[in-house]
């Protein structure tokens, strides 16, 4: 397993208080991992991303991965991989040591028809191959339902990206981190990437029915599950979105649901601002 340097200057896994967005280190400095940089790097500019580029700009796939600590020899869970954007930088880079796994939502906790879920589970690992021109061997997928034995504490990282606000609203969120949980090794680390809601947002607002969440009440959550915060970034952070909009994140780009009104103002705010969290599973 490659090394990693977590230079956070509270010592990781030492925070006694959760680190909020503004007392983040520079996410440069926060981790290291010799040629990891360069592999990601690399990942991102594999010709067969062509369409997925233009998000890059609004999702740091390098710099986030980087601070979430993800090496190219890591056992990975992408949880809710439906789009599979993020699938298809991680199995390049993870196609030669590591391996990605599609942890698909479990049927019995999220208003979806249990069959689709399972088709889906069954045609993620050859639909991201085929996309990405990864090793098919090095990539799988599951539900979250009857999580086999043999695969609970065997993951280095799992990855949970602008889906917990739906999790919230399925009241899906603790049975699905509770499973998560599971599946992570004792030192594993799950990253979180989520539409961020101002601190003083009203609680009608944050119910999940808006896309946006606010910081504070993730890490509670998150705690609540036997996590703890060990660092935050301003890596996917846009001070252009007041996070505010009466129809929610989706007024924004890339979905602009507002069609032709506004275009042209929503296009230059760009993607919802975001956290980016990394907690450890807790003893």
């Amino acid at each position: 397993m490659r090394r990693f340097m977590l230079a956070l200057s509270t010592g990781l896994g030492l925070i006694s208080a959760p680190v909020l967005a503004q007392d983040a280190p520079d996410p440069a400095s926060a981790v290291t991992c010799e040629g990891c940089k360069e592999a990601l790097e690399a990942a991102v500019a594999n010709p067969a991303r062509q369409a997925d580029a233009a998000r890059d700009k609004y999702r740091h796939p390098v710099e986030t991965l980087l601070f979430m600590g993800v090496a190219p020899d890591m056992k990975v869970g992408e949880y809710a991989p439906g789009g599979e954007w993020y699938s298809h930088v991680l199995s390049t880079y993870l196609s030669e040591e590591g391996h990605l796994t599609g942890l698909f939502f479990n049927p019995d906790v999220v208003p979806m028809d249990a069959a689709k879920l399972n088709e889906a589970a069954a045609a993620f690992p050859g639909l991201v191959a085929g996309a990405s021109g990864a090793d098919p061997d090095s990539i799988s997928a599951m539900t979250l339902k009857d999580v086999p034995e043999a695969e609970k504490g065997t993951y280095d990282r799992i990855l949970l990206f602008r889906m917990l606000h739906n999790m919230l609203r399925w009241n899906a969120a603790d049975s699905e981190i509770q499973t998560m949980r599971a599946l992570l090794k004792p030192d594993g680390l799950l990253g979180v990437i989520q539409h961020r809601a101002k601190a003083d947002a009203p609680d009608a607002y944050v119910d999940g029915s808006k896309g946006y969440l606010r910081q504070a009440d993730v890490v509670a959550l998150m705690e609540r599950n036997g996590f703890e915060l060990v660092a935050s970034s301003e890596i996917n952070a846009n001070p252009k979105d007041t996070a505010n909009w009466p129809g929610g994140v989706w007024t924004l780009p890339p979905q602009l649901a507002l069609k032709e009104q506004d275009r042209k103002k929503y296009e230059a705010i760009g993607e919802s601002d975001r956290m980016t969290l990394l907690f450890r599973k807790r003893d």
